[in-house]
């Protein structure tokens, strides 16, 4: 009896030694690289804006047309229906894969100041590449 009291315990202990081998060496290995944010880090280098949308107060969208995206001149110009607060937009932007808005988006943002248009940048997948773009408003006539 004792001899097999003995050799079960063994059985269990040498169980428990080998999956907290399995389970350290597992540990070891090198996570995926994360940014600040607890982004993924990819290789990609792509960096640009694809789509735009400004919501208003209700979520409904204020543009009067399709945002006009240029990625060469890195511009964003948007005309908002005449009447629109300026001062309580909602701005959405859509990336390419894997890429990153500065700064973020965290509830409404003031475009009243048309003279000076809000910037964001647009970061790389790979965090090597950075656009920053000029969102430029402008109200539809009367």
């Amino acid at each position: 009896m004792a001899l097999t009291f003995q050799s079960t315990t063994m059985k269990y202990c040498l169980t428990i030694l080998l999956l907290l081998t399995i389970g350290s060496w597992m540990g070891c290995r090198k996570e995926a690289p994360v940014d600040e944010d607890g982004l993924l880090i990819t290789s990609r280098a792509e960096c640009y804006v694809s789509n735009f949308e400004l919501l208003g107060a209700d979520f409904q969208t204020v543009r009067t047309k399709n945002a006009v995206i240029d990625t060469i001149a890195c511009t964003v110009d948007v005309t908002v229906f005449y009447g629109t607060d300026l001062k309580h937009l909602y701005p959405q932007f859509t990336l390419v894969t894997d890429a990153k808005l500065d700064p973020k988006i965290t509830g409404f943002t003031d475009f009243s100041d048309l003279g000076n248009p809000k910037t964001y940048s647009v970061i790389s997948g790979n965090r090597q590449v950075r656009k920053t773009y000029k969102v430029n408003v402008t109200v539809q006539p009367r």
